[in-house]
């Protein structure tokens, strides 16, 4: 009901710039079934039923439990199970049929009723919480001996095996959290065991598994957090279990583990690209895995700026559980040598893709170009073997990496003023203040040296700041000044959408013409190569699909 002050608003608002002349009739009625104005007094009906059921649901469940906890030791094992294993699949159908029931009302032409499906999708929630509990009371009924992290993994598998069937974000994200405590859980119980399990294989390949079964779950479910959340799973996992930091902890046995441990996150996040995939048209996810390949630069060069990340320490093995790297056997061993070698391939792959379509990738970018992306991975990838496998180079690896986290910064406020960004470039700023401060801290400076960076840091900040956001509200958008109506995808839309047109040149063209428009923007924007039927991609370049705003669940 919170929700819907917005279109009560927007439905008053809407009526006043009517009567005032501002928009046409025709336009208030767009605006009102956009937003669906006339149906506010249904849906608040619908959220007072929805939380009564809810609450009533809930209170029921209570009592259930409550009832279930008096008798559970006095049933016997098979009334434990069919019990357990009823409530769970009459939760499941249940939700279901409940979540199904709007698609299958709208496409008998017939009215959805909104709340039935967020009731469902609770009701899927709750039957995937069952099936942990389940899973838990039969290991103990049945005397079933497993570990935590075996009962966290399977439970995680089974939400998602839920999720790609259904094709639900939130089944998806709960799958993540899931299966990532499983994992976090079995490291501890690895070092304790040297038996083989499958909960020990799973956790030892997390990395390679994170990247296969969650990204080609996002575009199932058709969301970005599930592919952000994959992505960050399989970046830790990877560190977790190569441990490249500090830089001489493999440099007696295999150097280049550090080298591919902290150059294969952001050049492959950086190279990913949504058409390898032959089913996917559009560039949906692209974008947010580029800012995650930025984020990754930024920690990496973050971290080997410090002189200690470049100096021997005390080393303990994750999965040996010893402080001694012992031979190159068992190193190869303990290493996840599966999933760099396929991770190494698919990259390569990738990098290739990007290069042979780098005509056809629409130019957005003012700073981060491919030449300085690769400037970035050289250097992650070199100068720790070199510091490994040949020569020490503690001070010169400090110095390049502190130049390298310096560039970042800058390229960020760089991109941020002309693309007009606010988090760019408060990205950049808050990145370059952090550097200034931890070279500060780090090394032994007098206090009156450090409250004088601490001023000068301050001030950058404050006049920056005040700066950007001045400049920013000073200079209008490029989009909405732009003269060319090809151009401004705004433009486009307004101008198929108004009925009155009167005003606009561009809405005398029949519909047939924005099609051809439309066609006419995305070659001057990602498509520079004149023989379309050469390039594969060339009919697949947009990075946004046509009705994106319907294509993302989230």
């Amino acid at each position: 009901m919170i929700l819907d002050n917005f279109r009560r608003k927007l439905r008053q608002e809407s009526q006043t710039w009517r009567d005032e002349g501002i928009i046409s009739s025709s336009q208030h009625q767009q605006i009102s079934d956009r937003y669906q104005l006339h149906q506010i007094e249904t849906a608040t009906k619908d959220s007072s039923t929805f939380i009564a059921i809810a609450m009533g649901g809930l209170l029921l469940t209570l009592g259930v439990i409550t009832f279930v906890a008096a008798n559970w030791q006095t049933w016997s094992r098979e009334v434990k199970f069919i019990l357990l294993m009823s409530l769970f699949l009459s939760t499941a159908i249940t939700g279901f049929y409940t979540w199904r029931q709007p698609l299958v009302a709208k496409s008998e032409g017939k009215k959805p009723q909104p709340g039935k499906r967020s009731l469902g999708e609770a009701l899927l929630i709750l039957s995937s919480l069952i099936l942990g509990a389940t899973l838990m009371l039969m290991a103990q009924t049945f005397n079933i001996s497993g570990s935590t992290s075996e009962l966290f993994l399977a439970w995680g598998f089974g939400v998602l095996a839920m999720a790609y069937g259904l094709s639900l974000t939130s089944l998806g994200v709960l799958a993540i959290i899931l299966i990532q405590i499983g994992y976090w859980m079995g490291l501890g119980e690895l070092t304790a065991t040297s038996e083989i399990t499958w909960a020990g294989l799973a956790v030892k390949h997390m990395s390679l598994l994170s990247w296969l079964l969650f990204v080609p779950l996002a575009y199932i479910c058709r969301s970005r957090w599930i592919f952000g959340l994959g992505a960050v799973a399989f970046t830790v996992c990877l560190q977790y279990s190569l441990n490249p930091l500090p830089l001489v902890n493999f440099a007696e046995n295999v150097s280049w583990v550090a080298s591919l441990a902290l150059g294969l996150p952001p050049g492959l996040l950086w190279s990913y690209d949504d058409l390898l995939f032959p089913s996917i048209n559009y560039r949906v996810f692209k974008p947010l895995a580029r800012k995650l390949a930025l984020t990754c630069f930024s920690v990496i060069f973050y971290l080997l700026s410090f002189r200690w990340e470049w100096q021997p320490g005390n080393y303990t093995n994750n999965f040996l559980g010893s402080s001694t790297l012992g031979s190159s056997a068992n190193v190869f061993q303990s290493l996840p040598i599966i999933d760099i070698g396929i991770l190494s391939g698919l990259a390569v792959v990738q990098w290739l893709f990007l290069l042979r379509h780098r005509a056809n990738s629409p130019r957005r970018i003012p700073f981060f170009t491919i030449s300085v992306i690769i400037t970035f991975l050289s250097f992650i990838v070199i100068m720790p073997f070199w510091h490994q496998a040949i020569s020490r180079i503690t001070e010169l690896g400090v110095f390049t990496f502190n130049i390298l986290l310096g560039m970042l910064a800058w390229g960020l406020m760089q991109e941020g003023i002309k693309l007009n960004s606010r988090s760019t470039f408060w990205s950049g700023m808050l990145l370059l203040t952090l550097q200034i401060m931890s070279r500060v801290l780090e090394y032994d400076t007098g206090l009156l040296f450090k409250s004088l960076v601490f001023i000068l840091c301050g001030s950058g900040l404050l006049f920056g700041g005040l700066w950007f956001e001045r400049r920013t509200s000073s200079k209008p958008s490029n989009l909405s000044n732009n003269s060319g109506g090809n151009n401004n995808p705004s433009g486009n839309k307004s101008s198929s959408n108004n009925p009155g047109g009167n005003n606009n040149p561009s809405s005398n063209k029949p519909s047939g013409d924005k099609s051809a428009g439309d066609r006419s923007s995305d070659r001057s924007a990602g498509d520079r190569s004149s023989d379309r039927s050469s390039d594969r991609s060339s009919d697949r370049s947009s990075d946004k699909p046509p009705n994106n705003r319907n294509y993302l669940n989230d």
